[in-house]
C-alpha cells in the first residue's frame, strides 16, 4: 500500500500510525503540501479534493483519513470495535473527532506555525482554542476510569483522536492540564510498532535545533 502524505499532516499521521499498528506492508510518498503539490492537477488526479492523505491499495484509491482508518480496520480485523455496538461507537468518535477536535486542532496549529505573522487572522486564534478547550473537555471525561475510547482495546478512534496530540508545535495545548488525555497518549505511545509523526513520514520543514 501507499499512503500519500507530509510530516506535518496529523490526518496522515491517524493513517500512517494505523497502518503501521496493524502490521501492514505500506510505503510512505510524500506530498509537498506546501508547495502546492497537493493542488496540482496532476494530485487531483489521485484526489479531485486535493488534500492527503490518500492511500492506494491495488485498484482502490481512498481519501478521507476516517474512510481510510475504516478500510484498514476492515481490511485486517484489527483496531476495530468487538461487536456491532461498538462498531458504532468509534464510527460516533470518528465523526466527532473530524468535527470538533482534529479539524479545529489542524486549523489553529497551521495559523500559528505554518501561516507567516503578517498573515495571521490573530482574533480567529483565541476564538478556535477556546472550542478547542471544550473538546479537550469533553475528551478528557471520557477517558476518566478508563484506557480507551471504545471498549477495552485500542481502535481507529483512539488513532484518530489522538492524530494532532503528539506533534511539538505550539497549539494551546499542554498535556499536563488534561491527566486523562495525558495517561491515554502514554498507553497509545507504548503499543508496539509506535512511532512519532516525523518518524513515520518525511517533513515538509526541517527540523530546527
Amino acid at each position: 500500500m501507499k499512503l500519500y502524505c507530509f510530516g506535518e499532516s496529523g490526518n496522515a499521521y491517524k493513517c500512517a500510525l494505523a497502518l503501521t499498528l496493524a502490521d501492514q506492508d505500506w510505503e510512505p510518498v510524500f506530498v509537498d503540501f506546501f508547495k502546492g503539490e497537493a493542488r496540482s492537477p496532476e494530485f487531483r488526479k489521485i484526489n479531485e479534493m486535493g488534500e492527503v492523505p490518500v492511500l492506494v491499495d491495488g485498484d482502490q484509491t481512498l481519501t478521507q483519513s476516517g474512510v481510510i482508518l475504516d478500510y484498514i480496520s476492515s481490511k485486517t480485523g484489527k483496531l476495530g470495535g468487538r461487536s456491532a455496538a461498538e462498531r458504532r461507537e468509534v464510527l460516533r468518535w470518528l465523526f466527532w473527532d473530524n468535527h470538533k477536535l482534529s479539524t479545529q486542532i489542524g486549523t489553529t496549529r497551521f495559523l500559528m506555525n505554518f501561516l507567516p505573522p503578517e498573515k495571521r487572522p490573530e482574533a480567529v486564534i483565541p476564538f478556535q482554542q477556546g472550542r478547542l478547550k471544550a473538546a479537550y473537555t469533553v475528551l478528557n471525561d471520557h477517558l476518566a476510569g478508563r484506557d480507551w475510547i471504545v471498549g477495552e482495546a485500542p481502535t481507529i478512534a483512539d488513532l484518530s483522536c489522538c492524530g494532532y496530540l503528539y506533534y511539538p508545535e505550539p497549539f494551546g495545548f499542554t498535556r499536563a492540564d488534561w491527566p486523562h488525555i495525558d495517561a491515554w497518549l502514554d498507553r497509545i505511545s507504548a503499543l508496539p510498532g509506535w512511532k512519532h509523526p516525523y518518524d513515520l513520514m518525511q517533513r515538509a520543514f526541517p527540523a530546527t535545533a
